[in-house]
């Protein structure tokens, strides 16, 4: 029984151990139902914390410990609130937290301005924080598989944004504010609600070459008599040229215009 325990301690320790040098903490599938104290003792070490699939409920307060961390993964666990502490993790780059039971984000999301990555998919969001706008160098938003019946103004404020997928929401309209994304490359809007976008998303959207609206009461029409409408078309044939010379395998959705007719 001693000899158990002792080499229990032994493996835990050495497990610690790794942790602190490599900086990544890797727990996934382990049937936790807690967050692991034993995480937080790591405080600056920690660079990524990766605990998808697990049972995990609440985060702690206490994950403000982890000043350096650059990458968080929460995906599939049951985690019904961010702490609103979250947002001192300056150094936060990515965060996933698709899968969970997440109704509302905290206002102090907006502190995390080094964030790249924001993917919260499959939860139970009503709205997004006006905050969101704060994400200056925001790369990727997804918050498909929502409950979301709109995006708020603010976003357009997040003038890195690449791409932004709100697939199968309660989504209605698409913000004015859109319009001055520009580099946004992909907005996919699949199985909403919606009826028409701002009318100069075109045309001042000049490197958007996918948009996605499958699913929603919008015709093919509409879409082909806004402004800026020809110009999108050649860049979107150009990205799919290239993916055919790249011999990239797509999806029959990827081909089209995005549009139901």
């Amino acid at each position: 029984m001693g000899c158990f325990a002792s080499k229990n301690a032994d493996t835990k320790a050495t497990r610690t151990a790794r942790w602190r040098s490599t900086g990544i903490v890797a727990l996934r599938d382990s049937k936790l139902k807690t967050f692991p104290a034993e995480i937080l003792d790591l405080d600056r070490s920690v660079r990524t914390l990766d605990l998808t699939h697990n049972r995990i409920v609440e985060i702690p307060m206490e994950i403000s410990k982890l000043v350096n961390v650059q990458r968080l993964v929460f995906a599939d666990n049951l985690i019904e609130r961010l702490p609103t502490n979250l947002g001192k993790l300056q150094s936060l780059k990515l965060m996933n937290l698709d899968g969970n039971k997440i109704s509302y984000l905290p206002d102090e999301l907006g502190q995390l301005v080094r964030l790249e990555r924001l993917s919260i998919s499959g939860n139970l969001l009503t709205s997004l924080p006006a905050t969101i706008g704060s994400l200056r160098n925001l790369l990727l938003l997804n918050v498909s598989n929502n409950k979301l019946k709109s995006l708020p103004e603010s976003v357009g404020s997040c003038f890195s944004l690449e791409e932004l997928q709100a697939n199968d929401n309660l989504i209605e309209d698409l913000p004015s504010s859109v319009c001055n994304l520009s580099n946004l490359k992909s907005l996919c809007f699949d199985n909403n609600n919606v009826k028409q976008i701002p009318s100069t998303l075109l045309k001042d959207c000049k490197v958007l070459q996918n948009l996605s609206l499958h699913g929603n009461p919008i015709s093919m029409d509409q879409f082909q008599q806004m402004d800026g409408f020809e110009e999108f078309e050649v860049r979107r044939k150009k990205k799919f040229d290239k993916q055919i010379d790249s011999n990239v395998l797509i999806s029959s959705k990827g081909l089209d215009e995005g549009v139901d007719i």
